[in-house]
């Protein structure tokens, strides 16, 4: 059945339901520290704070992977500083190379009081020479006059020959009456000169007309276009004498076949052949039996110091490639052609894709063919020219190694600017979210201390409702 309440209990009833249910709120808040924890609290605070808590969610999930970006250019950059060290030695070992001349040498003694012949030649083949044999005449030729012709008198003027080596001849010499020995030699030099046979004329002291070839070869004289050619010269065969060592290596010097593949000095009186090159170098002419008027050994070795350094500067570039394999994190390797791709919003409308790249910007990787460095061969320091072609070369490589280093360093720069942009962003968005749901637990603390005091005084009031309520059984 129904119980009728004063007037006075009802309210202090109803202010303590009211106090309670406050105390309730506030006793929440403190609990979770917010003062928005559902919809029905406040819709606009609540699904604010619930978007801005969203997208910092999803900006923390990016994080991850621009974490692990760095982290990939990193080990790029790792492989890339080896690398450059790695080819910095190899052009140490060239200059290495490029410093060492610890060739080996050969002495030939040279017999002077042979009788020279035709054919009398030192032939030079290996080494960097290579398989053909070039040779060196070690004999001059010389071509006389059978008897005195001072002065030489024709019978016309116009009688014309020509003075060839068997591969060069001159142009047509024109005699004229009354030419002296000396004369014609004067006019066969001209000729020679021009032609660039190598011979020369003289007048020995015999007062004869002397041709001679400091090269040896054979010295032919002939008839020009004017009929009656130059019998009235008197030429005798061709003879043969020994050069002298100094004449020798200034022959071997300046043959262009043996430039910087071989040296010739006088060692005192002998024949001193330096072989320039890693490979040994064949001396054919020359034996214990002195062929030819040269005694010695035929072989020379080839520079030790210089081909363990090829051996060196190649497992240095097998090195290289290495480094460029091992250079990944994750599964990507920058230096082999990978690409990253990271992204740096939400939305996806932010992207930066990193990878290595050449001069003209296509997609390259990282390794000793992309760099033009090939492997040495014992030849390729077998001079210093060939070596400076390979520095030169490395030089490049390091300019691209540098170049790229510095793309990797500027795309890490990027990353981890926008790593703190969006550390920064994420704690904005947190921060604003908080400030719309996140209760003020000083404030909500003197709330709860408030309404303990009220529920206290409601306690109070309501006793003192109910002992009025009782005053009428006092009747009874």
């Amino acid at each position: 059945m129904d119980v009728n309440l004063s007037k006075a209990v009802r309210q202090n009833l109803l202010s303590l339901q009211s106090t309670a249910k406050s105390m309730a709120e506030t006793q929440n808040r403190l609990a979770t520290g917010l003062k928005v924890n559902s919809a029905l609290d406040n819709p606009s605070n609540f699904f604010t704070a619930s978007s801005l808590n969203s997208r910092a969610g999803d900006m923390a999930n990016l994080m991850d992977s621009m974490s692990s970006g760095i982290k990939t250019i990193e080990a790029a950059d790792n492989g890339l500083k080896s690398i450059t060290k790695t080819v910095e030695s190899m052009q140490s070992t060239l200059r290495q190379a490029r410093q060492d001349k610890s060739f080996k040498t050969e002495s030939y003694t040279l017999d002077t009081a042979r009788t020279a012949v035709a054919g009398d030649n030192v032939e030079f083949s290996g080494g960097s020479v290579g398989s053909t044999n070039v040779a060196v005449s070690i004999n001059k030729s010389t071509n006389t006059t059978a008897a005195a012709v001072t002065p030489i008198l024709l019978a016309d003027n116009g009688k014309q020959f020509t003075v060839s080596d068997g591969t060069t001849a001159t142009a047509d010499i024109t005699l004229a009456t009354g030419d002296t020995a000396a004369v014609i030699a004067g006019k066969i030099n001209a000729a020679t000169t021009t032609a660039g046979n190598g011979i020369t004329a003289s007048v020995d002291t015999d007062g004869k007309l002397k041709l001679s070839s400091a090269e040896g070869t054979a010295i032919t004289v002939a008839n020009g276009t004017t009929t009656g050619g130059v019998a009235v010269l008197g030429f005798a065969g061709v003879a043969y004498e020994s050069k002298s060592v100094d004449e020798i290596v200034s022959s071997v010097n300046s043959t262009a076949a043996l430039t910087d593949k071989i040296r010739a000095s006088n060692d005192n009186g002998k024949l001193r052949i330096e072989n320039q090159s890693t490979a040994d170098l064949t001396v054919t002419g020359v034996a214990s039996g002195a062929l030819n008027g040269l005694s010695g050994t035929d072989d020379i070795g080839g520079n030790d110091v210089r081909k363990n350094l090829v051996k060196q500067f190649n497992e240095l570039r097998d090195q290289l490639d290495k480094f460029a394999d091992d250079a990944s994190f994750n599964g990507i390797n920058l230096l082999r052609g990978d690409k990253l791709k990271l992204t740096f919003n939400e939305t996806g409308t932010s992207t930066i894709e990193i990878q290595a790249k050449d001069e003209d910007g296509a997609a390259t990787s990282i390794n000793n063919t992309e760099l033009g460095i090939a492997a040495a061969v014992d030849a390729d320091f077998d001079s210093d020219a060939t070596i400076d072609t390979k520095l030169s070369g490395l030089g490049d490589a390091l300019n691209s190694l540098r170049s790229q280093s510095s793309t990797f360093g500027s795309n890490l720069s990027v990353v981890e600017n926008r790593q703190d942009f969006t550390k920064n962003m994420i704690n904005t968005l947190e921060t604003g979210a908080a400030n719309l749901t996140l209760a003020d637990t000083n404030e909500e603390a003197a709330n709860l201390l408030a309404l303990q005091t009220r529920q206290q005084l409601s306690s109070t009031a309501l006793s003192m409702a109910s002992q009025a309520d009782q005053a009428v059984l006092r009747l009874f």
